[in-house]
């Protein structure tokens, strides 16, 4: 059994031990839980330990053929930008089960569900044909359909609906694409590899109509504008720890397949140029607007997601080096600050039972270590000198100003907004004179502390020292614009 499919069974097959364990017992549920994703985190940090930066092809191949009349195997395989997003899965996949403390009713079914989700997870990130990826990407929307339907707030139900129907109905443009594209190629395979090199066949106008099909799939998932509106409400009402999943992970899958989308028709990505670059623009500055009229804090940090996804398909539109950087970058950063604010708003909601700035007061003074940590957050979502957000910002930027030129100065209008939300914020949560019933709000506990300290930390680290970051993904970033480059 090879290395990626080995972290690819170890949630499940924790999964499998939960569900024969007495439901009675939450607090060895629980342990196993954790237990089983703490393992997968290692397994993934192994990866990267034996991972060569220096290669732009792919890394710990396992090729199984499924059907070969059909074209389908189970084919897995790792670049520098899978890896990246693997270790974010797995850490933000711990977080948010270290963060489940509070789920007290049917936790069995719960932990199971979540594991489940962090198999589906990996294997999207992991796929290296289209049937398999397009199986993980639908296997995704079976437990979140119940995690939110079954413990989240109380319009859950539509929530959980909501996200559902926008999600199958952006996968079914998704399908039908990958058949269009199936059915054209001579080779008739799945494979990424095959379908990428025998892409050239297909004309540019065919290929932009495949292309729009990837893009309504993926840009659904996230999310761009118009087609954000499940993202909201599927956050408000979903408990704190999947909001985690969603934001931090989730969203991350839709730009990670649009990547791989654009890499295997790049024809229609250079026609498409300019549609992208005006929705990225506007995806920036409409969510970020949004997100600073909002007094429910949930509610805010889901649309300043569609702000900073914004951000990573501006990236991706200038289809060079520095812009493509800026793009992953910017789904490493965005998972660590939107993982870091769902945690903390989270459990402040747990300890207050209310999301609305103007409850919150001074608690600067009443929960200094919940102020510092959340003021950390909202200053790496804003992409300060000194965040990860800042590196990733920075390299869009520059590499809008090599394409456009003056045109991605909007990009500094978002920032302005972003900023502006976050001192709003900052000021109602932490200053002002304390209130009665603010007065005893417990501070972190050690363990959340330790989570709060290692998604921070990661802002601030990375911020500080990006070379292994950027060291990692540099080679297939550099194989990925080189295809555009080509082509241009």
């Amino acid at each position: 059994m090879g290395s990626l499919t080995q972290l690819l069974i170890t949630p499940v097959a924790t999964a499998v031990l939960i569900a024969l364990l007495p439901g009675q017992n939450q607090r060895l549920i629980r342990g196993v839980a954790l237990f089983g994703s703490a393992i997968a985190l290692l397994l993934s940090w192994r990866l990267f330990a034996g991972f060569d930066n220096s290669l732009a092809d792919l890394q710990f191949m396992e090729v199984v053929p499924w059907n070969p009349r059909l074209g389908t195997s189970y084919a897995v395989g790792i670049d520098g930008i899978s890896l990246s997003m693997i270790l974010l899965a797995t850490l933000l996949s711990l977080v948010a089960l270290a963060a489940s403390a509070s789920i007290t009713k049917q936790v069995k079914g719960y932990y199971i569900l979540v594991l489940v989700l962090e198999s589906a997870m990996l294997g999207v990130f992991m796929a290296q044909d289209w049937s398999l990826f397009y199986v993980f990407w639908e296997l995704t929307l079976i437990p979140l359909f119940f995690l939110i339907d079954r413990w989240g707030g109380k319009n859950r139900q539509g929530a959980a609906l909501n996200f559902v129907l926008y999600t199958l109905g952006g996968s079914v443009f998704m399908l039908l694409s990958l058949l269009v594209l199936f059915d054209t190629l001579p080779g008739h395979s799945f494979a990424m590899d095959q379908m990428r090199a025998g892409a050239h066949l297909i004309s540019e106008q065919k290929q932009v109509l495949i292309f729009l099909g990837f893009l309504i799939g993926f840009g659904v998932k996230m999310p761009i504008f118009p087609i954000h509106g499940w993202l909201p409400l599927a956050h408000v009402e979903a408990p704190s720890p999947i909001s985690i999943l969603l934001s931090g992970i989730l969203l991350k899958m839709g730009s990670y397949g649009l990547i791989r989308a654009a890499q295997t028709l790049p024809d229609a990505v250079i026609s498409l140029q300019g549609v992208l670059v005006a929705i990225a623009l506007v995806s920036l500055v409409y969510g970020g607007l949004l997100a600073w009229r909002q007094w429910d804090l949930k509610r805010m940090i889901a649309y300043s997601s569609v702000s900073h996804m914004g951000v990573v398909l501006l990236g991706i539109a200038t289809l060079n080096f520095a812009g493509l950087t800026g793009a992953v970058m910017q789904m490493m950063a965005h998972g660590l600050v939107a993982g870091a604010m769902f945690l903390l708003i989270g459990l402040l909601y747990e300890r207050t039972h209310t999301r609305n700035i103007n409850d919150y007061s001074s608690l600067l003074r009443v929960a200094p270590r919940f102020a510092f940590f959340t003021t950390i957050a909202f200053i790496g979502a804003v992409g300060l000198p000194g965040t990860f957000g800042f590196i990733a910002e920075l390299h869009v930027l520059i590499g809008g100003f090599e394409r456009w030129g003056w045109l991605v100065v909007l990009l500094t209008l978002g920032v302005l907004i972003s900023a502006a939300y976050a001192i709003r914020t900052i000021g109602r949560l932490f200053t002002g004179p304390v209130r009665k019933e603010m007065q005893d709000i417990a501070d972190l506990r050690p363990s959340e502390m330790a989570a709060a300290i290692v998604l921070t930390g990661g802002i601030v680290l990375l911020g500080v020292f990006p070379a292994p970051a950027l060291e990692l993904v540099s080679a297939s970033i550099t194989q990925l614009s080189a295809t555009f480059a080509a082509h241009l």
